[in-house]
């Protein structure tokens, strides 16, 4: 009998293990996705946190660049205001700078206006140095 008790014994748990994966295996498959769905909402949540936190300090960052170039835009301005002051009715620093940017500047060519204020231009002296090189390379 005992051989007999263990055959049924051993098949009721049989019975009973089939029923609940049966029943239970569908079960946890359900419970398991449910809890993905879960975990995958929660990092999208997190994800659009994220980005909302980079676009504010962009904003941030955008607004305080803007600001420093007005400031530098007010201190160049308040620079041309004091320069341009400091050169009404200078006459003689104004020649002053000019006749020092002559001396500096190599290689020049000045243009001295006429009665009329017109430059003399030296678009012939252009014309006589062409021909001058090229009768140069023609006699070699």
């Amino acid at each position: 009998m005992k051989n007999s008790a263990e055959k049924v014994f051993i098949g009721t748990m049989i019975l009973i293990f089939t029923i609940i994966g049966g029943i239970g295996y569908p079960l946890y498959n359900v419970w398991t996705s449910e809890q993905a769905g879960i975990a995958e909402l929660r990092k999208a949540e997190g994800n659009r946190k994220i980005a909302i936190q980079e676009a504010e300090a962009k904003k941030e960052s955008a607004k305080s660049l803007a600001e420093a170039e007005i400031i530098r835009a007010k201190g160049v301005a308040e620079a041309n205001r004091i320069i341009g002051d400091s050169l009404k009715n200078n006459e003689a620093y104004l020649r002053y700078l000019w006749i020092r940017n002559l001396e500096d500047g190599p290689n020049q060519i000045i243009y001295v206006p006429t009665e009329a204020n017109l430059p003399l231009l030296e678009s012939s002296r252009h014309i006589v140095d062409n021909l001058s090189e090229k009768s140069v390379v023609d006699h070699e």
